[in-house]
């Protein structure tokens, strides 16, 4: 457990774990429990939520393709090689309703096929992208014979009645056309599929929300908010009237914690009300299409989140996404999802990534900017126990084998089987450090680890200005033997008890690991630590170092 501000997220994450371990395991959720013929599913190890594929957990070194690069085999024909040249072992592949179903109830899967067979073929698991009846908050992946047909499939309006280019949750023509593709599109998978398990989650719509207003105002949805809240929400209310969010928590006192009534006097009048009511009906359509995907093939599934900007208001942003503050609202509406999962495009990863595990939700990052540090992947699957982590445009990085993607993968890929061995223990940690944050501290066993950003030695080498990002994780391996991983640290360990006396270094190795054998290289006890007073990884690469401590008096 640390005690530095570095830690806030991990730290509140561990202290509701415990709380939450029942949710997870009784989800309704059929992935959330061992799969017939050896479907993957989500398992707790720990703390920790572990994706199983074929018997055994994996992490998740991943890739988003652009929005429009999976619509096309031969664009994504001379990619192949360059990705896998990366060290992935996954890849985030969006599938596209309009060309899944040219015409109403004629399917062809052709194209994502040929995606899922590439990937097979080149040793990389898939996570599949629904691009059904929102992406973006838009409708614009939907088919040209919904399109065009507003009468039918309606669109969501805002205040002065003007159509927007978004489907209403509020038909039910839309959600059932929706959820018959998903399914009809799942049936297929599984035929393909099953026996491979190529594809290992399935992400249901992109980034729903409203916007540029809160909420909907179509005839349906204005009918909806006078009506009272549906009884299933007040239920959940109730039952979990203190474990909710502190948003939803305040909404409800400020307005009179009443049992029944309208939207409004269930939780007060406003943009944060309207929010709300448009969060449980964007659940409850996203639930019935993942409900009819699970009948014919019951992948674990998840929502993603567009994240939202400092000081915007509900419209400004996607409103009513499955966002931090209304987490209770999408879990009480879309039992059939999972987890919910960020798209973080901010500098304050760790800040996003904090919230999403802090409720117990499976971690899993399937889109992140991809021109962040890498250090964030380390940081995520060793502080807040990620099942992956995932650039998007993986496919636009020029020379990829020159990029700190295939550096960082390819150390996360030797230390995957102890990554995944120690998540969800205390045996296990993460550090990310930048301009806002140079120090972090963090307690291990019978020690106490002090990092600090390499731009803290007075003789580091600087590039540029600015303070770029760096990070790690460590691992205990024995008690007086840790593995340190990332770039740019320096560590420094001290006994928990003064009694203890003073911490000397054995030895610090740097090396590799090779088919989950240690291959030790240089002895790193002289200029290389400080002549024995830390360890140091380099800024401008990634690497892992093994350290043997003793104490003295």
């Amino acid at each position: 457990m640390k005690n530095s501000s570095s830690s806030i997220y991990r730290a509140s994450a561990h202290a509701l774990s415990l709380l939450l371990i029942t949710f997870l395991l009784v989800s309704v959720s059929p992935s959330q429990q061992p799969g017939k013929e050896g479907i993957p599913f989500l398992r707790l190890h720990g703390t920790a939520t572990q994706l199983i594929v074929d018997g055994k957990p994996i992490l998740m070194l991943g890739g988003e393709l652009g929005n429009s690069s999976a619509s096309s085999v031969e664009y994504m024909r001379p990619l192949w090689d360059k990705l896998t040249a990366m060290h992935l072992s996954m890849l985030v592949v969006p599938v596209y309703w309009e060309l899944i179903e040219p015409s109403e109830g004629t399917y062809d899967f052709s194209v994502v096929d040929s995606m899922i067979l590439a990937a097979r073929a080149h040793g990389l698991k898939v996570v599949l992208l629904w691009f059904g009846s929102w992406k973006n908050s838009m409708s614009c992946y939907v088919p040209a014979w919904i399109k065009t047909d507003a009468r039918r499939f309606p669109r969501a309006r805002t205040s002065d009645g003007r159509a927007q280019e978004i489907l209403t949750p509020f038909s039910r023509t839309n959600m059932e056309t929706d959820a018959r593709a998903f399914a009809s599109f799942m049936k297929h998978l599984r035929a393909l599929d099953g026996n491979n398990h190529t594809v290992v989650l399935v992400q249901v719509e992109n980034e729903i929300g409203m916007i540029p207003q809160a909420r909907d105002f179509c005839r349906e949805a204005n009918e909806a908010y006078r009506a009272e809240v549906p009884g299933d929400l007040m239920a959940y209310l109730a039952k979990n009237k203190d474990r909710l969010t502190p948003e939803l928590r305040q909404a409800r006192e400020n307005a009179g914690a009443k049992p029944a009534g309208d939207w409004e006097e269930v939780f007060g009048k406003g943009m944060q009300t309207e929010e709300i009511f448009m969060a449980w009906y964007f659940a409850r359509y996203t639930n019935h299409v993942a409900e009819e995907g699970k009948k014919e093939y019951p992948l674990p599934m998840y929502v993603n989140a567009a994240l939202i900007r400092p000081g915007y208001k509900p419209g400004q942003y996607p409103s009513a996404g499955p966002l931090p503050h209304l987490f209770d609202i999408w879990k009480a509406g879309a039992p059939a999802i999972d987890f919910l999962a960020p798209d973080i495009y901010f500098k304050n990863f760790a800040e996003w990534l904090g919230r999403f595990d802090a409720t117990g939700n499976a971690v899993f990052i399937p889109e992140v900017a991809n021109s962040q540090s890498m250090a964030n992947a380390f940081f995520a699957f060793g502080e807040h126990h990620a099942m992956g982590y995932s650039p998007f445009s993986i496919e636009s990085l020029r020379n990829p084998t020159d990029k700190q993607v295939a550096e960082a993968y390819d150390v996360l890929h030797q230390l995957e089987p102890l990554i995944l061995e120690h998540q969800g223990t205390p045996t296990i940690a993460g550090v990310l450090l930048d301009s806002a944050l140079q120090t972090a501290r963090v307690e291990m066993g019978n020690y106490v680890i002090h990092f600090r950003h390499e731009y803290s030695w007075k003789y580091a080498e600087r590039v540029g200005a600015d303070t770029p990002r760096v990070g790690g994780m460590i691992i205990q391996l024995a008690p007086d033997e840790f593995l340190v991983a990332g770039t740019g640290l320096l560590a420094t360990f001290w006994p928990r008890s003064e009694e203890a006396g003073t911490v000397g270094y054995l030895s610090i190795d740097e090396g590799r690991y090779v088919d989950g054998k240690w291959i030790a290289g240089r002895r790193l006890n002289g200029d290389q630590n400080n002549q024995g007073r830390e360890l140091h990884l380099p800024l401008g690469s990634f690497g892992i170092q093994r350290v043997r401590l003793y104490t003295y008096r």
